[in-house]
């Protein structure tokens, strides 16, 4: 951890690790979309959860990884994001982009990120509770509350939180109840007894003391939280791994030999951001940090080639691999035909444009690139999709 990001939690308990998420959310939305657009992306067409595959191959993408090695979060969470919010779609068991989804490409992150939270709170594709697998009898008729009111309610309460402070998760827990922002996950008390760990006669959380707020209403909290909010960078995390993290779940029958009640245990505090607090409508506009500009790390040679002379983020990879053919490592060699069929595949020439100026080492782009993107755009204009034909072959009287 560097010192700076040590000095931010001084005031609460030492933690692990900190994350300051913003940044990385901005860098992911763009590397998750173009992940969806190269096809590459399985979910399921049932659950529209993403492959154990795939959430690997997100998780190689992220700009700072997940937020640990060994458990996907962000990694699991961004497939599901981008669907509820209509920018990718499940074709053929792959993601891919929608119509929306390749027009959020040329618009700033933080609206996009925005989006796709108002549409999470109000039609998100699961429950999140069922992420907590040790809480067992979820699929019970009659069991849950909607799931919408509570992740409404946890939406609710962050936009308490001051923007700038951190506010340990306990906290949080208990300004929840006092204002009525309990996210209450049982229908009555006898859909509690249906809720168990471990065993369902022995481990039922109704119980007295079996089913307290943090086992259930917590641990929903801290789901949303952690999987959902934190991934798109409205708040900064304070955690520690999740082994041991709390106890609250120790006096149920059973529970005891549990490492964790849930993957998201280790989460202490969290502070609300400016991406934050403009995702809530606490603020009317965004200034991005300074750190999350993009890296000049190309130059493009007179014969078009693109070399990258520093490190690439997996992101700009895939834009690189999208308009140009890789020659080398750090090479890709730019042609009309290559930018012509990125266009075919739903791509544009201004998108390139864009993309190559905020990364290029050398002021302003290149005459040669500037004929060639002109040049595609000009053939593309005159292609237009007048729809399907349907070829017949008649036999040639004589």
């Amino acid at each position: 951890m560097s010192e700076s990001a040590a000095a931010l939690i001084d005031h609460h308990p030492k933690v692990d690790e900190l994350r300051l998420t913003e940044r990385h959310a901005l860098a992911d939305l763009h590397a998750v979309l173009r992940l969806c657009d190269s096809g590459r992306l399985r979910c399921s067409d049932k659950t529209r959860r993403p492959a154990a595959a795939s959430v690997v191959m997100i998780a190689d993408t992220l700009s700072g990884g997940d937020f640990y090695p060994d458990e996907a979060i962000a990694a699991y969470a961004w497939p599901l994001l981008v669907q509820t919010g209509g920018l990718a779609e499940i074709v053929g068991g792959r993601l891919q982009l929608t119509a929306r989804g390749r027009s959020a490409l040329g618009k700033p992150a933080a609206e996009v990120i925005r989006g796709l939270w108002r549409s999470w709170i109000t039609k998100a594709v699961l429950d999140e509770l069922s992420r907590v697998e040790h809480i067992k009898g979820q699929r019970a008729t009659n069991v849950l509350t909607s799931a919408k009111t509570r992740r409404q309610r946890v939406s609710a309460a962050l936009a308490t939180c001051r923007p700038g402070a951190w506010v340990e998760l306990d906290d949080l827990f208990a300004s929840m109840r006092e204002a009525g922002l309990s996210p209450t996950v049982a229908r009555s008390d006898r859909a509690l007894w249906k809720l168990y760990l471990v065993d369902a006669q022995y481990g039922s959380l109704g119980y007295a003391g079996f089913g307290e707020w943090e086992i259930l209403e917590g641990r929903y909290t801290l789901a949303v939280i952690f999987e959902y909010a934190a991934t798109l960078g409205l708040v900064d995390v304070a955690y520690d791994e999740p082994d041991g993290a709390r106890d609250d779940y120790h006096g149920n029958w059973g529970a005891d030999h549990l490492d964790y009640l849930s993957r998201y245990d280790g989460l202490r505090a969290v502070r609300l951001n400016g991406l934050g607090a403009y995702a809530l409508d606490l603020t009317a506009s965004y200034r991005p940090p300074a750190d999350a500009a993009p890296i000049r790390n190309l130059k493009v040679l007179s014969n078009l080639d693109l070399v990258a002379t520093g490190e690439l983020s997996p992101a700009d990879r895939l834009v690189l691999d999208a308009y140009a053919k890789r020659t080398a490592e750090r090479v890709w060699a730019l042609t009309a035909d290559t930018v012509l069929a990125a266009v075919a595949a739903g791509h544009t020439a201004d998108q390139l444009r864009d993309f190559l100026g905020g990364r290029m080492e050398q002021p302003g782009l290149p005459a040669t690139l500037l004929v060639l993107l002109d040049d595609v755009t000009a053939r593309a204009g005159r292609l237009r999709d007048l729809g399907q034909v349907r070829l017949t072959n008649a036999p040639i009287r004589h």
